[in-house]
């Protein structure tokens, strides 16, 4: 194996493995609603909205809206307390489109997670088109200060299957925001998922191929599923086009691995669905399961993460 991954637990750079180097001290994100929306939901774009998205804006596991950020932090924070009092927490922007209000919202919103006794950074999930300069400045400052990542939400590099899942931007918007924030010194991570409608195997290692070629930090794999009352839904109840099986993922995901730059954190190999509206594939129930069949398919064809550099 690659002298990189010698003495790490995993065959790929884990975030559990970032978050040790950089902080040496469990790190948790806590994953908060902040109550923004989506230039896609809103009518600026589109009142659609992405095909995959659920009603909260792919936030189903961060806080209640209807409680404050403080109470929602707390609330996870107290939990994860008991068995880690010493942890320290990055407050996880994540439902919606986090970018997408006045600078001046968005600091009192940012900034009262930070004020949070432990919390030594924030993550922030929105799109490369609600990124204007005036929160491309704030940003710049907000990173001087503290820990930031930025989470762009990519899917696809291929211009069908964009216009398919109602994605509203391009790639060159992607890029000229990937490029930005870099500039900046701002820490990128994308999100990609694999197994969208009428994509192949080799179309989903280029969107990797494409992405090793630009400045990010870190990338989100997320496996395609279906949630009941998503447009999505209704498109595969009258198209019934294929899904990926758990091993057509798994095999998809260790090519991917393979061919990633190796400085770049995984911060995640899973979706994590809903149950509760989960249409299918059902096999995304049981994500431990699938994370032990990823290392242990990894060993066994014996892959580690930029092996082809």
């Amino acid at each position: 194996m690659c002298d990189k991954f010698n003495n790490k637990s995993k065959r790929y750079y884990s975030l559990n493995e970032f978050f040790r180097e950089k902080f040496q001290k469990k790190t948790f994100k806590i994953n908060l609603n902040a109550n923004f929306t989506c230039p896609n939901r809103d009518g600026t774009i589109s009142k659609e909205g992405c095909v995959f998205c659920s009603a909260s804006g792919s936030g189903d596991f961060g806080g209640k809206k209807e409680d404050d950020l403080v109470t929602q932090f707390h609330k996870i924070k107290n939990n994860i307390h008991q068995k880690w009092p010493e942890a320290f927490y990055i407050g996880y922007f994540q439902a919606n489109s986090n970018t997408y209000a006045p600078v001046k919202q968005l600091k009192e919103k940012y900034e009262k997670i930070l004020k949070q006794k432990n919390v030594v950074g924030l993550a922030i999930a929105t799109r490369a088109d609600t990124i204007d300069n005036n929160v491309l400045n704030y940003l710049e400052k907000l990173n001087k200060k503290t820990f930031l990542i930025v989470e762009l939400g990519l899917q696809t590099i291929h211009p069908a299957t964009n216009k398919l899942i109602n994605r509203g931007h391009n790639l060159a918007t992607f890029e000229k925001t990937v490029l930005a924030l870099n500039k900046r010194n701002i820490q990128v991570v994308v999100h990609i998922i694999n197994g969208l409608p009428y994509e192949n195997k080799k179309m989903m290692l280029e969107t990797i191929e494409y992405l090793n070629t630009l400045p990010i930090n870190g990338i989100k794999f997320h496996m395609l599923y279906i949630l009941k009352n998503t447009k999505l839904a209704e498109i595969y109840q009258k198209e019934k086009f294929k899904l990926l099986t758990q091993k057509e993922y798994i095999d998809i995901i260790c090519d991917q691995i393979n061919i990633l730059r190796s400085d770049i954190v995984i911060h995640r190999l899973n979706s994590d669905p809903n149950q509760g509206d989960l249409i299918a594939p059902k096999w995304l129930k049981n994500k431990f399961e699938l994370l032990n069949k990823i290392d242990e398919t990894l060993e066994k064809r014996n892959i580690y993460q930029g092996k082809k550099e």
